[in-house]
């Protein structure tokens, strides 16, 4: 390490010793610390808010210290720095509690660097600071009801209106959008034109009278998700991502960032699936037992796999580039991962993951077990992910028509 990085890391640990508490040893222990998972947590709607307030206030004396976006331009509030600053924070940040990033995945990892990349000067300078200092939150308007995994089959309209575009059009799925301020969504604006060319991508205004937000309550008990309803909303030509008809090569640069996303995912040792797996193997004395031993092996190396493979993408994309086949990959190896951690754990337990005994570190898992479909369908299905390394990555003859 330079005495530059040095001091940086040393900057950073002031800070937070200022703004955060370190963690203690006691937390990675059974039975100590909260008990509940980063992967299958779904806190209320009263709850998450609270978070959202939290991470804000946070966020911004963060960014106020010069440590909130690292790697991003200067003209629009970034750092400047390569990627290994962003690593070197990460190494001092994971020493200490801090508020959950979650309500900023989508605004930071995805929408955010899709605006970079395809932005007006003017979204630029108008969203991307507000984004990463807090000051705003943003959504993705993707999914409907009728489209299923086809996602070129939106039938959201925009009409041209005079210098800007009048929406209309129903989204589902959509993570964070209640407490959001702007959506990034994809609309059809040429009907005329073949399937993928008529769509077009428009950042629309969350708090406009036009929109409505209604939560959609899942199986896990929580209501992460919305469905949103725009009814005749005016978006000005400025607030066009790329040009009119532009909008699935829009799309598919949001879906690779959220696809790599998806392998950031990090948590103290007291909330990391993975890590409370390996503890709740050696609370029930199995920690000799060979297939134990195999399964686990598996999903700790496909954890570091996926990281490792985010990190690369992550560089990728701070020196210019586009999301390429990584993104996918990490995308169907997360959801894989998740679901194989479910399935260990349900072995160990048994009846303690469906039915409450009260026991520290067992009833909680079933909200993790819960929640895995949906890792399976966000971002892509995993179906989709096949074909897409298969045919696009591996030059593999594309499924037949039907």
């Amino acid at each position: 390490m330079s005495e530059e990085h040095a001091a940086f890391q040393e900057a950073v640990r002031a800070f937070l010793n200022t703004h955060a508490k370190p963690i203690t040893e006691l937390e990675a222990g059974w039975g100590n610390g909260p008990d509940e998972l980063s992967a299958g947590a779904e806190p209320t709607r009263e709850e998450e808010l609270r978070m959202v307030e939290a991470a804000s206030a946070f966020r911004r004396a963060l960014f106020d210290a010069g440590f909130g976006w690292l790697t991003g331009p200067p003209e629009y509030g970034g750092g400047g720095k390569d990627p290994r600053y962003q690593e070197l924070f990460d190494e001092v940040a994971q020493a200490y509690e801090l508020p959950s990033e979650a309500c900023f995945v989508v605004g930071h990892h995805i929408v955010a660097p899709t605006l970079l990349a395809w932005g007006t000067e003017e979204v630029k300078q108008r969203y991307l600071r507000a984004l990463y200092r807090a000051d705003l939150f943003a959504c993705q308007l993707f999914s409907e009801p009728e489209a299923g995994s086809d996602l070129a089959g939106v039938k959201s309209r925009g009409v041209r209106d005079g210098d800007g575009w009048r929406v209309t059009g129903q989204k589902v799925w959509t993570s964070g959008g209640h407490f959001s301020d702007i959506g990034e969504m994809l609309v059809r604006t040429d009907p005329s034109a073949s399937k993928h060319a008529g769509l077009t991508m428009l950042m629309i205004d969350m708090h406009d009278p036009g929109v409505e937000i209604r939560p959609l309550r899942q199986m896990t008990g929580g209501e992460a998700f919305n469905e949103v309803f725009v009814d005749d909303v005016f978006v000005p030509d400025s607030h066009v991502l790329g040009n009119p008809g532009d909008g699935w090569k829009v799309a598919m640069t949001t879906l690779g960032n959220e696809r790599v996303s998806m392998g950031f995912r990090s948590a103290p040792p007291a909330s990391d699936p993975v890590e409370r797996l390996l503890a709740l193997i050696r609370h029930f004395g199995l920690s000799d037992d060979e297939q134990v031993r195999q399964d686990f092996a598996k999903i700790a190396i496909r954890r570091d796999v996926i990281r490792w493979t985010a990190a690369r993408a992550a560089a990728a994309l701070a020196a210019g580039g586009e999301p390429g086949a990584e993104s996918s990959i990490i995308k169907l190896m997360d959801s894989e991962n998740l679901l194989a951690i479910g399935r260990l754990a349900g072995r160990i337990l048994g009846p303690r993951m469906t039915a409450d005994t009260g026991e520290w570190g067992t009833y909680v898992w079933a909200e993790l077990v819960l929640s895995v479909p949906s890792r399976r369908i966000a971002g892509g299905t995993d179906e989709i992910m096949r074909n897409i390394m298969a045919e696009r990555i591996l030059g593999l003859p594309r499924e037949p028509k039907r």
